[in-house]
């Protein structure tokens, strides 16, 4: 099962407010690879909700509920809160690992939808 990083302007769409409604159709995006990642999820996907903006921080995670790809340009993805992450890492300390070195985070960094190793979700967890 893969695994994706979402990310969202604060201001726009926080993680508090995916606890506060607890699912939400994940809209919005435009850029063909994010769009081409969203295809790829499946329900029981698991993902990283990051914090754009003057924020720059993964704060959480969510799983993908299901995946409607009948609209043939942008698929619903319906996704539920999961978890604050214990340790939030700041796009910093994400440049800093050596596991994001050629990760699509931090090499197309206006990509909204990123795709994640096991290795990648197993850091965020940590």
């Amino acid at each position: 099962m893969p695994y994706f990083l979402f990310k969202s302007e604060p201001e726009a769409y926080s993680f508090d407010d995916l606890l506060r409604d607890g699912e939400t159709n994940w809209d919005g995006v435009t850029n063909p690879t994010a769009v081409k990642n969203l295809r790829e999820m499946k329900a029981g996907t698991k993902w990283i909700f990051y914090h754009t903006g003057d924020e720059r921080t993964a704060v959480g995670t969510g799983t993908v509920v299901s995946v409607d790809a009948s609209d043939p340009k942008v698929p619903i993805v319906r996704v539920n809160a999961g978890k604050r992450l214990k340790h939030p890492k700041a796009l910093t300390e994400i440049k800093a690992e050596k596991l994001f070195a050629r990760s699509p985070l931090l090499l197309i960094g206006r990509l909204s939808v990123v795709p994640l190793t096991k290795e990648q979700w197993d850091w965020f967890l940590v």
